[in-house]
């Protein structure tokens, strides 16, 4: 197979080409989680219990999963650029899908779809990485991080409002809109000189095979991939089952309410960076074991301050502020390894994450369909103990290897 070189640009990227970037990452990764706030709409819309409309979330995610597998690698093959070309182009057309879908069955067909070429997010950081000076590089990386949180946190506070003034239709509407405008200045913002093509050294099932291989030898990464899988699935549950018991009868709040609610997450924005200043001074490890501890603390509470709206402030602060840093340290512990397995083991490391993902979205909401609010609190609180438990299970292990106690 003949590769095209994705080789630094003579050419730094513009400021306005990083905010562009930024933008982009947003955007796209926004896609999947429109839907958090407005579920229960979604499901009375279309005619289905709570237990089926958690299949959208949980098979996007599965297939974000299956596609970071299979077409992340191709990173080694084709240039980021065209590969984000050809995939933001994808999500546009499936997210078009969405808006055209009249019954539940194509809805979740796009919306799987829709995950399956969702890329871009991981794609465009190693594009940026290699065009910018480096003593920029983390300022731009951390820019581009801080884009996915914000990317998350306006889907889910602005579907809430477009839907309770409007209806749930048109959040999707609004998110194709955004769609068309970011495919058609993508190539601008991704502007660069193209490098010569060159050989590539392995065969794609060569490359896709090497993935297994290496995360059968790192075992810590392993490890890494299952916290941030579980913590993770804690985080779709926890949103899922939070929207679905807000807009209850019993509790009788509107989809603006939670999405004002989800606001709270902005609050990552500013913790994260911080958090991950503090984890290169204390550990990786030790660090990951701190905030899994008190995130078990902040979804412990979820349950005796479920029932008012203002009282559930204090566990999404808890958890919002505390929860990424996990993601964050669970990255640091693959940094430390050769520069060229670390994309391949990050592969494994997100594919696990989105899978832990899905398994939340669907257990989330069928849990919820089965026992309610209360239900769903005692299996985020079952993750979470899992979570604190292989944290102190790798930060031992750690402990162990390198001073041998």
């Amino acid at each position: 197979m003949t590769a095209i070189a994705d080789e630094p640009a003579p050419a730094y990227l513009t400021r306005t080409q990083e905010r562009a970037l930024a933008i982009t990452i947003a955007v796209v990764t926004a896609n999947a989680y429109y839907i958090h706030p407005i579920i229960g709409e979604v499901a009375q819309a279309f005619g289905v219990g709570e237990a089926e409309i958690g299949l959208v979330p949980a098979l996007n995610q599965l297939a974000l999963a299956l596609g970071i597998l299979l077409l992340l690698p191709l990173g080694d093959f084709y240039s980021n650029r065209r590969l984000c070309l050809i995939l933001v182009t994808a999500q546009t057309l499936c997210l078009g899908g969405m808006v055209l879908a009249q019954d539940f069955v194509l809805f979740t067909a796009a919306s799987t779809l829709l995950g399956f070429v969702t890329i871009a997010p991981y794609l465009i950081p190693a594009f940026a990485s290699k065009r910018v000076a480096p003593e920029r590089l983390g300022q731009v990386t951390a820019q581009l991080t801080a884009a996915v949180i914000f990317g998350i946190l306006v889907a889910r506070v602005g579907a809430g409002i477009i839907a309770a003034r409007t209806d749930w239709h048109s959040v999707y509407i609004v998110a194709f809109v955004l769609m068309v405008a970011v495919t058609a200045f993508l190539p601008f913002a991704m502007r660069s000189e193209r490098a010569a093509p060159k050989r590539a050294e392995a065969g794609y099932g060569a490359l896709i095979a090497s993935v297994f291989r290496l995360a059968a030898k790192h075992p810590d990464m392993r490890i890494s991939a299952a916290i941030q899988g579980l913590n993770f699935g804690v985080f779709t549950a926890s949103w899922l089952a939070l929207a679905l018991h807000l807009t209850s009868p019993a509790m009788g709040y509107g989809t603006d309410d939670v999405g004002y609610l989800a606001g709270v997450a902005a609050i990552s924005v500013f913790t994260t960076p911080r958090l991950g200043r503090w984890a290169d001074r204390v550990g990786a490890r030790k660090a990951r074991l701190v905030a899994a501890s008190v995130n078990f603390v902040g979804i412990a509470l979820f349950y005796p301050l479920g029932f008012s709206i203002w009282a559930l402030l204090v566990p999404l602060l808890i958890v919002n502020m505390v929860g990424p840093s996990i993601d964050v340290a669970g990255r640091m512990t693959m940094f430390t390894l050769a520069p060229e397995i670390r994309t391949r083991l990050t592969t494994s490391y997100i594919v696990v994450m989105f899978i832990g993902g899905a398994i939340g979205s669907a257990a989330g909401t069928a849990v919820y369909d089965w026992g309610g609010w209360g239900g769903t609190c005692a299996l985020m609180l079952v993750m979470s103990s899992t979570v604190l438990a292989l944290a102190f299970h790798a930060e031992r292990r750690w402990r162990q290897a390198v001073h041998g106690i």
